[in-house]
């Protein structure tokens, strides 16, 4: 099981992000809940991004919404970095 490390920055952005859209606060939990078990399932979508964000990796809230993040692999921590829509977060 992974854990999930939570920067101020991160807690903003999330803030702001579900103020705006709380119809996704079910579905938002649910992402961050199944990041916590099993980073690697399916429905989360994960794959690494490219370019200036190569170091980044991201998962699906849902068809909309995507919450980029930092994998510390070596140490089972993963740090949220963005949320929002798929081109808010790229």
């Amino acid at each position: 099981m992974a854990e999930i490390i939570y920067t101020d920055s991160y807690l903003k952005r999330a803030k702001r992000f579900i103020k705006k859209h709380p119809e996704l606060i079910s579905q938002y939990g649910k992402t961050l809940k199944l990041l916590e078990l099993n980073p690697n399932h399916p429905s989360l979508r994960l794959h690494k991004l490219q370019g200036k964000l190569s170091e980044l990796y991201s998962v699906s809230i849902n068809i909309s919404y995507r919450i980029s993040i930092y994998f510390l692999i070596d140490k089972d921590k993963i740090v949220p970095v963005d949320i929002g829509s798929h081109d808010d977060v790229y």
